[in-house]
């Protein structure tokens, strides 16, 4: 399958990595198709990723993954065109405020009321919004059986059902279990999904190790 991945910080270099090696072709997308953390990214594969512009990898992609900055992540999605439009695009970003340093907070704007996925999915209505992976360190995200052999939950939502069914499918093609992926139903479940940040944070800063979120019933 042919996947773009948006954003080459951590967490996109990290989702790619993974793809690469199952096998599907990616197009990791920045700014510039001159960006030097792309093209060394792609130099260190012989086969099966390039890099281009938001709007060449958008439009490459029959999946889309948004790793890119909560802060940015509208403006860059605007600047992918129409390569978005009636395509499944899996929402990894979170809404974070970085301006004031640590500890980071949610934008205002963002949290509450309104959520990350929500405000994409407002902006794209005719793009297939799904929310997933955002509650975790980003190589728990495509290796969760490092931790209680992936027996931990991952959250998706989403307005379209077969859109989240074909996340799902790929979620489990990467290593997760189909018991352990919850869904929190449309979009609006990103408030949840996207809010566990601020708990995540507190968490990170006294526990020393991987870490994640098991719901038990």
């Amino acid at each position: 399958m042919k996947i773009a991945v948006l954003g080459t910080g951590a967490v996109g270099t990290t989702i790619a990595t993974k793809l690469i090696e199952l096998g599907h072709q990616v197009m990791i997308g920045s700014r510039s198709k001159t960006n030097e953390r792309a093209i060394e990214f792609v130099n260190k594969f012989d086969r099966n990723v390039i890099n281009g512009t938001f709007e060449e990898a958008a439009t490459y992609g029959e999946i889309i993954f948004n790793c890119i900055k909560g802060e940015y992540a509208v403006n860059a999605l605007q600047q992918a065109g129409s390569g978005i439009i009636n395509k499944i695009l899996i929402d990894v970003s979170i809404p974070v405020d970085t301006s004031k340093g640590t500890p980071f907070s949610l934008i205002p704007e963002l949290c509450n009321t309104n959520s990350l996925g929500e405000e994409i999915q407002k902006n794209f209505p005719n793009t297939k919004v799904v929310k997933t992976l955002n509650t975790m360190w980003s190589t728990l995200m495509v290796v969760p059986s490092m931790l209680k052999d992936g027996d931990h939950t991952n959250f998706i939502c989403g307005n379209d059902d077969e859109a989240k069914s074909k996340v799902r499918e790929l979620l489990k093609e990467i290593g997760w279990k189909e018991e352990s992926i919850m869904d929190l139903g449309d979009i609006t479940g990103s408030r949840g999904a996207e809010g566990i940040l601020l708990l995540w944070w507190k968490i990170w800063a006294v526990t020393i190790g991987t870490f994640s979120i098991k719901v038990i019933n």
